[in-house]
């Protein structure tokens, strides 16, 4: 839907009204007529100066419908153009929205913009299938390529939280250094409705495995790819899957974990409660209710009987019981031992919800393996962005960019193995 949000903008942008209007739904054509879309542009025009270009488009998935924001320069603002399809492919509904550049994404510094191009691509050919970005070095030669696993939560492909995007961030700098990424779709997100139908009768494969295997299955037989040097990346909770994904596919060539959780994820969760909590030095009486809420599920979850006592549908924690019975046997340091291939780990210490405790464990499970590497940063929290002081959750509202270093050193690992 991307590409046709863009379209719809650009026939607004050189004028061309009555092809846009053709694109409406019936509502849109009765509500917003040639002559109104006309005006409509015109006052855009008027009050923020004349149109520049386009910069950017994302799209996300509202029930039934497609919402493409088309991110425009205009001469003294920047607003999202926010184009909403149906099902049947027709525009019925747009809005004009300002952008506030103070905290808004910025390409980073060590980006090459003119070294590398881009496809949309679809990860899967069945009803799970969800778009992606092949990220290509120019030049011609067969590159090296890595695929980007999310975290836990509805992901998009660029891993957005709040104004960053550490995935972009990582798959334009690793490509500014001719190095190959696919990102997608998280299909929890892509296909939220659906879950939402259902129920969520997911496991982790669903969630995250089967589709990460798939996107390393398109790489292994995309043109432009040395299908010798294929990676995978796994953030946070696909981090912690690495290991699954890696005996899922023998092709893979290795593993970048960061900041991969190495402990059960209800023990992950309490532990993030507790250190969010402890932040204001104040425990009040709701927060004490919340974790005693928390404490119990997660006695529910451990107890080696839930599966008989759990009744239909029920949800421990926000996620169904099945995906707590499917995870239970996971031990991600363990089968990390059965993978005879590079690994590369990780970590920044600021980091919160994965702490240095899970990656004592990887260091433990990995001892004694040549091929695997640790580093630590200093400053860096959960999304690799540099800050000071106690790590905290507004943090993410504060628009930053993966460290510098941490693309050197990633790009620098894959080149020597």
């Amino acid at each position: 839907m991307t590409d046709q949000g863009v379209k719809f903008v650009h026939l607004l942008s050189v004028g061309d009204y009555k092809t846009a209007v053709a694109k409406f739904d019936e509502t849109m054509k009765q509500a917003m007529p040639e002559d109104k879309i006309r005006q409509v542009w015109k006052t855009v025009i008027a009050t923020y100066g004349p149109f520049k270009k386009q910069t950017e488009v994302r799209v996300e998935k509202l029930q039934e419908y497609d919402v493409v924001f088309v991110t425009c320069e205009f001469e003294r603002s920047v607003l999202d153009i926010k184009v909403v399809y149906n099902g049947r492919k027709e525009v019925s509904g747009l809005w004009f929205v300002t952008v506030d550049m103070s905290n808004k994404y910025q390409v980073p510094s060590y980006i090459r913009e003119n070294s590398f191009r881009e496809e949309e691509v679809m990860v899967g050919n069945d009803e799970w299938s969800v778009p992606g970005t092949l990220t290509i070095p120019v030049g011609g030669n067969q590159a090296s390529a890595v695929v980007l696993v999310h975290g836990s939560g509805p992901q998009d492909r660029d891993e957005t939280i709040g104004p960053n995007k550490p995935f972009r961030d990582i798959a334009w700098g690793l490509s500014s250094r001719g190095i190959a990424v696919l990102r997608y779709e998280k299909r929890t997100r892509y296909h939220l409705s659906k879950y939402v139908t259902r129920n969520y009768d997911i496991t982790i494969d669903e969630e995250t495995v089967d589709d990460a295997v798939k996107a390393v299955q398109l790489l292994l037989g995309s043109s432009g790819i040395d299908r010798k040097n294929v990676f995978v990346l796994g953030h946070s909770l696909g981090g912690m899957m690495i290991p699954k994904i890696g005996s899922r596919e023998s092709e893979i060539k290795g593993f970048i974990i960061m900041a991969g959780s190495s402990r059960p994820l209800e023990d992950v969760l309490l532990e993030q409660v507790k250190y969010i909590n402890s932040l204001d030095g104040i425990e009040t009486e709701e927060e004490k209710k919340q974790l005693d809420l928390i404490e119990a599920q997660i006695l529910q979850i451990k107890d080696k009987d839930l599966a008989s006592n759990a009744s239909p549908g029920m949800m421990l924690l926000g996620v169904p019981v099945k995906y707590w019975l499917d995870m239970r046997d996971y031990n991600p340091t363990v089968l990390i031992k059965k993978i005879d291939r590079p690994v590369l780990v990780l970590q920044g210490k600021r980091d919160y919800q994965v702490s240095m405790a899970d990656l004592r464990n990887w260091r433990r499970a990995l001892a004694g393996q040549e091929h695997s590497e640790i580093k630590v940063y200093a400053n860096l929290n959960h999304l690799f962005i540099e800050g000071q002081g106690k790590s905290k959750p507004e943090e993410y509202r504060k628009a930053g960019n993966v460290a510098k270093v941490v693309i050197d050193d990633i790009a620098e690992w894959i080149n020597r193995q």
